[in-house]
C-alpha cells in the first residue's frame, strides 16, 4: 500500500483538539464498526472523513456528538468525558448534529419555519430572539420565500439547506455534518458548502466535522481524515494525499490508500466507443408529461435513446428524474404526451414488454430478509427462466457474489449490495436497463467497479443502459446526456460537446451554469449570501432537568402533525366515534325477537290460551305451526325456528280434570347463552299461564320453577303442569332489579364500551406517535438536544389527552341522545376521571412503545394489550371479584378495571365523587407508575 504518515491533527491548528478517541471499539452484534481506534480531531477547522462505506465513518460521528453508548474505549469531547452524562448534557447545547439521509431530522408536516422554530424552542430562546435568528438563517440560506412550504415539498437540496438551519439556530461550537450531501445535486452541493464557508468565516473557532463520499467536496476541507475497517489509514490536508501517493486526484489518492487486498486488480477504465451503425431507437418519448394535482412533476420532456446506449440523466433534486423513469417502466401512467418502448406504447398489462426491461430503484427495493442466494432465485422464478441454475451461477461469477451468498441482503456492505440489485435486474436478460441513482452514496472503488459492468452490458450484451446521477465524472461516462431541471430538459448531447459549447472545463461547471441561469429565467430572488449575522448572542440554553418550554415544543409540534394528517386525525376521532356506534348498537346481551313455531296436538281453547302467553311475550315472534315432528326436526337444524312448543293431545280435557300434564319445549342449544336464556324465558311464561289460570279460577298459586321443569342434555325439555298446582300459598316472591329495572343490556354495554375505547385508541395512536419517530429517524433529536426524556414524552402525550378528551365528550353525547342511556350522577366526577383515565391509557402506549421498533410492531402491540385485558378481566365480562390467580392480578393491574365502575356508577347508579373516590385515585396511581416506567425504558442513547 502506498502509505501516508499519520499526522497529529492538533499540530495543524495548535489548539487543544475538539476530539480524542482513544482505544475505542464499537461492535454491532458481529460487525466490528471501530476497531481499537486512537484518533485526534483538531479543532477551529473543517475534517472530512473519507472512506468506504461501512468502514466506521457514521460510528465515529455518533459517538461523537453523544448520539451512540460508548462500548469500549474513551472519547474526550469539548474538554471532557463525552461517556459521561454530565458533561454530555454541560456540552449538548454546544454541539449540532445532522444525521445521515435527506431531511432525516425534519419533520415533513411541518413549514421550514415551524421546523426551525421547534430546534429554536428545544434551546430555550425567547421569542424576540428566535424572530430574528429564524430570519437572518432564511436569508442566508435562500430559504425565505419558501418559509411556509412543508419540509416533505421541498428538494432534496433545499431539505439539507433547512437541516443545516435547525442545526445552526443556537451557534454551536462543534457542527457534525454526516454525509449531507449524498443524493443532492452539484448546483445544491455548491450552494450549502459556500453557506458553511461564509458561517466559518464569521465564526472562525467553530469546528466542522463531515462525512462525505464526494472527494470533490472533500478537496476542500482543511483536513482529511481517511479510514477503512473501523480505523484511521491516514491524515494530512488534500495536497498531503497526492503529493505522497503521487496521484492526480483525490480520488486516486484515495484508492492508493486502500489495502492491497482492497484494490487488487483495480485499474481506470474508460468505456470503449459505441460500435457505429447502430441507431434503432429503444425509448422514444414525445411531450412526456405528469402532474400530481396542480404540480407538474415532468413537462412536455422530449428525447430518443437508441440501442447500446449509455444515455444518462443528470438534474437537480426534484426535477422529474425518477418520475420520468417510472413512466417509462409502466410504473407510473403519463398526463400527456406518448411514450414508446420497443417501438409500441407503453402499457403496464404488457407482460412482453416487461420482461424485456430490468429497473432498479433509486433505494434498495430487494427483501432484505433473503440471502443473497434466495434473491437471486426468487426473481429467476419471477422470470420462469428455463435454465434458472445455470444464469443464477453466471451472476454470482459475473459480480463477484461467491463470498457473499448466505448473507442476509441487509447485511451485505453498500457496495455488495448495489451488485446484487444490478445482478436481479439483469437475472432475465432484459434489453433495456433502467437504472435511477445507481452508486448514491457508494466509494469510489465499488463505483468503478459499478460502472465497468455496466459498460461491459452495453458493448459486449448490446442491452441499453438508461442512468441517473449526481455525480459528474459518471455523468462524463455516458455516450449523451440529459440535463434536466424543473420538469424540463434544458439541453441534451454529448458531454464533452455540451461542455465546448458552454466554455467550460468541467461538466460540473456547465450544469450548474445551465441551472444557474433557469433558476435566474424564474425567479428574481438574492443568491445566497452564506452568512450569518445575529445581533445578539445565542442565550444560554437552558440546563435545567425540566423545562417547559421544551415540553411545549414538542406538545405543539406534535399536535401540528396530528392536525396536518387527516387520515390520523379522522381515525382518532371519526373512528372512536364509529366504534362507539358499532359496540352500542351491534353488540348486546339482550335475547329477544326470538323465533317460536307451535306443534299443537290438542287444538283447544285451554291451548290456544296457553300459546297466547307467548304469542303476548315482547321477547318472542312466532312462525307459521310446524306440521309434524320431521318439519319441527328440519326447522331446527336450518335455524328457521329458535324454539319449537309441541302441546300434547288431551292438554285442555287434562287441565280441566286437574290431571297432571305436560308442554314439551325443544331450544336450539347451538349457542349455549342464548339456549340458556330461551329456557328461562319460557319458563316464565310457563309460570305465568298458571299464575293466569290460578287467578281465573279464584286460587291462589304455588308455583316454582323446581316444580314444573324437567331439564335434560339434549335440546328439549318438559315443563309439568301439577296436578294441584293451585294450592295455597304462604307468600308470593318477585324478582324486581335495582338502576336498571328492565334488564337492559345498553345500560352496561355503552358505559363499558365508552371505557374499552378510551384505552384502546388512546394507547395506540400514543405508542405509534413515538414508533414513527424512531421509524422517520426524528428520534435523533432527543438524543442531540438538551430536551430530557420526561419533557420529550409528556410533550408528545398532551396532544393525545386533548384528543382523548374530545373523544370522551363525543361518547357521552352519543351515550346520552343516541342510546338513550341517561347520565344519572355526577357528570364533573365522571370528567375528571376521565382525564386521569386517559392520562394513564396513553401512559400504557408510550410503555409499549419501549418494545416496539415499527408501528406495525406498535399497533398490534397496543391492540392486543389493551383489549385482551379490558374485555377479559376488568369486569365487562365478569366480575373482577370473582377471578383467581393471574387472571385476578390482571384484573387489578389494569386501570380500566377502577374506570368501568366509575363509569357504570355513574350512568347508572347515580354516584358522585364520594361514592366513586376510591376508584378515582386507583386510576391516578397508573399515571406515575408508567410515566417513570417509560422514562427508564425509553434511552437518551443509541445502543
Amino acid at each position: 500500500m502506498a502509505g501516508v504518515a499519520a499526522v497529529d491533527g492538533s499540530a495543524m491548528t495548535g489548539r487543544q483538539p475538539v476530539g480524542t478517541f482513544e482505544d475505542v471499539s464499537l461492535v454491532y452484534g458481529k460487525v466490528v464498526a471501530l476497531d481499537d481506534m486512537t484518533l485526534a480531531i483538531p479543532s477551529g477547522c473543517t475534517v472530512g472523513l473519507i472512506g468506504p462505506d461501512g468502514v466506521g465513518k457514521s460510528s465515529l460521528l455518533a459517538l461523537l456528538a453523544g448520539v451512540r453508548k460508548m462500548q469500549t474505549g474513551t472519547v474526550d469531547v469539548l474538554g471532557g468525558n463525552i461517556g459521561d452524562r454530565r458533561h454530555r448534557e454541560a456540552i449538548c447545547a454546544r454541539i449540532a448534529y445532522m444525521p445521515q439521509g435527506l431531511g432525516k431530522n425534519l419533520y415533513p408536516d411541518l413549514s421550514v419555519y415551524e421546523n426551525i422554530a421547534f430546534f429554536s424552542r428545544l434551546f430555550g430562546q425567547s421569542n424576540e430572539e428566535r424572530e430574528e435568528r429564524i430570519a437572518a438563517l432564511l436569508i442566508a440560506t435562500g430559504l425565505e420565500d419558501f418559509r411556509d412550504r412543508p419540509a416533505g415539498k421541498l428538494s432534496g437540496g433545499m431539505r439539507q439547506k433547512l437541516g443545516l438551519c435547525c442545526a445552526l439556530i443556537h451557534d454551536p461550537d462543534l457542527l457534525i455534518l454526516d454525509e449531507p450531501t449524498t443524493g443532492v445535486d452539484p448546483l445544491s452541493r455548491r450552494q450549502f458548502w459556500t453557506l458553511i464557508s461564509g458561517m466559518r468565516a464569521g465564526r472562525p473557532e467553530m469546528s466542522v466535522v463531515v462525512a462525505t463520499a464526494y472527494m470533490d467536496e472533500a478537496e476542500q476541507f482543511d483536513w482529511l481524515i481517511a479510514m477503512d475497517a473501523g480505523r484511521p489509514l491516514a491524515e494530512g490536508t488534500a495536497a498531503d494525499f497526492k503529493k505522497r501517493t503521487g496521484s492526480a486526484t483525490l480520488e486516486e489518492s484515495f484508492i492508493a490508500l486502500l489495502p492491497e487486498e482492497r484494490r487488487r486488480g483495480h485499474a481506470a477504465f474508460t468505456i470503449p466507443p459505441r460500435a457505429a451503425g447502430d441507431t434503432e431507437p429503444v425509448i422514444v418519448a414525445r411531450g412526456l408529461t405528469r402532474q400530481f394535482g396542480d404540480f407538474t412533476a415532468v413537462d412536455h420532456v422530449d428525447f430518443t435513446i437508441e440501442r447500446g446506449e449509455i444515455f444518462g440523466f443528470v438534474g437537480s433534486n426534484g426535477c422529474g428524474k425518477t418520475t420520468t423513469m417510472k413512466m417509462l417502466t409502466g410504473l407510473l401512467p403519463a398526463s400527456e404526451g406518448t411514450a414508446l418502448l420497443f417501438g409500441h406504447e407503453i402499457n403496464a398489462t404488457d407482460m412482453a414488454a416487461r420482461y424485456q426491461v430490468g429497473y432498479m430503484s433509486q433505494a434498495f427495493s430487494l427483501y432484505s430478509e433473503l440471502t443473497v442466494s434466495q434473491n437471486l432465485v426468487l426473481h429467476a422464478r419471477l422470470f420462469h427462466l428455463s435454465h434458472a441454475q445455470s444464469r443464477i451461477d453466471e451472476l454470482i461469477s459475473q459480480f463477484g457474489l461467491t463470498n457473499y451468498l448466505n448473507q442476509r441482503a441487509s447485511d451485505l456492505p453498500l457496495g455488495i449490495r448495489q451488485r446484487l440489485s444490478l445482478a436481479v435486474s439483469i437475472v432475465h436478460r432484459p434489453k433495456l436497463l433502467i437504472l435511477d441513482e445507481p452508486t448514491s452514496g457508494v466509494d469510489p472503488l465499488a463505483r468503478d467497479e459499478f460502472w465497468q459492468r455496466l459498460s461491459d452490458l452495453s458493448r459486449k450484451d448490446g442491452v441499453t443502459i438508461f442512468v441517473s446521477t449526481h455525480f459528474m465524472n459518471e455523468a462524463a461516462r455516458c455516450d449523451r446526456i440529459a440535463l434536466m431541471n424543473a420538469g424540463k430538459v434544458l439541453a441534451m448531447g454529448v458531454p464533452a460537446d455540451l461542455v465546448k459549447a458552454r466554455g467550460f472545463t468541467t461538466l460540473e461547471d456547465t450544469f450548474i451554469d445551465y441551472l444557474e441561469k433557469a433558476q435566474q429565467e424564474r425567479s428574481t430572488s438574492t443568491s445566497l449570501t452564506g452568512v450569518v449575522t445575529h445581533t445578539r448572542p445565542a442565550a444560554p440554553t437552558e440546563a435545567s432537568w425540566f423545562s417547559l418550554r421544551r415540553l411545549y415544543a414538542y406538545a405543539m409540534r406534535e399536535a401540528l402533525e396530528l392536525v396536518r394528517d387527516p387520515i390520523r386525525m379522522g381515525f382518532a376521532l371519526l373512528g372512536t366515534v364509529f366504534l362507539m356506534a358499532i359496540f352500542g348498537t351491534g353488540i348486546s346481551t339482550d335475547v329477544d325477537n326470538l323465533s317460536f313455531a307451535v306443534l299443537d296436538r290438542d287444538n283447544s281453547h285451554e291451548s290456544r290460551t296457553y300459546l297466547e302467553e307467548l304469542r303476548g311475550s315482547r321477547y318472542f315472534i312466532e312462525k307459521p305451526p310446524i306440521v309434524n315432528e320431521a318439519d319441527l326436526e328440519r326447522r331446527m337444524q336450518t335455524g328457521d325456528t329458535s324454539a319449537a312448543i309441541e302441546i300434547p293431545p288431551d292438554f285442555g280435557r287434562l287441565l280441566k280434570k286437574g290431571a297432571p300434564t305436560e308442554v314439551g319445549a325443544w331450544v336450539d342449544g347451538a349457542m349455549p347463552f342464548r339456549a340458556e336464556t330461551i329456557r328461562g324465558y319460557l319458563i316464565a311464561v310457563h309460570a305465568q299461564f298458571l299464575s293466569d289460570y290460578a287467578v281465573r279460577n279464584g286460587l291462589a298459586p304455588d308455583v316454582t320453577t323446581d316444580d314444573f321443569y324437567d331439564a335434560r342434555r339434549s335440546n328439549n325439555f318438559t315443563m309439568f303442569v301439577p296436578n294441584n298446582p293451585f294450592a295455597a300459598a304462604p307468600a308470593r316472591i318477585e324478582a324486581r332489579f335495582r338502576y336498571n329495572q328492565n334488564f337492559d343490556s345498553i345500560y352496561a354495554q355503552v358505559p363499558g364500551t365508552l371505557a374499552l375505547l378510551l384505552v384502546e385508541i388512546p394507547a395506540i395512536l400514543m405508542a405509534l406517535s413515538i414508533v414513527r419517530e424512531k421509524e422517520l429517524g426524528s428520534i435523533i433529536n432527543l438524543y442531540v438536544t438538551p430536551v430530557s426524556r420526561v419533557e420529550f414524552l409528556l410533550g408528545k402525550q398532551l396532544p393525545y389527552v386533548a384528543v382523548a378528551m374530545i373523544n370522551f365528550g363525543l361518547m357521552c353525547l352519543m351515550a346520552i341522545y343516541l342510546f338513550n342511556v341517561p347520565l344519572k350522577g355526577s357528570f364533573l366526577t365522571l370528567a375528571f376521571a376521565a382525564f386521569l383515565y386517559v392520562i394513564a391509557t396513553t401512559g400504557i402506549g408510550m410503555l409499549i412503545s419501549a418494545f416496539c421498533s415499527t408501528q406495525i410492531a406498535a399497533l398490534f402491540g397496543a391492540a392486543i394489550l389493551t383489549v385482551l385485558p379490558a374485555t377479559q378481566f376488568c369486569g365487562m365480562l365478569v366480575p373482577v371479584s370473582s377471578l383467581e390467580g393471574f387472571a385476578a392480578v390482571m384484573g387489578r393491574g389494569f386501570p380500566m378495571t377502577y374506570f368501568l365502575r366509575v363509569s357504570v356508577g355513574t350512568f347508572t347508579k347515580s354516584l358522585g365523587f364520594a361514592d366513586l373516590y376510591q376508584n378515582i385515585f386507583a386510576v391516578a396511581v397508573f399515571i406515575p407508575i408508567l410515566t417513570i416506567a417509560s422514562v427508564l425504558l425509553l434511552p437518551k442513547q443509541e445502543s
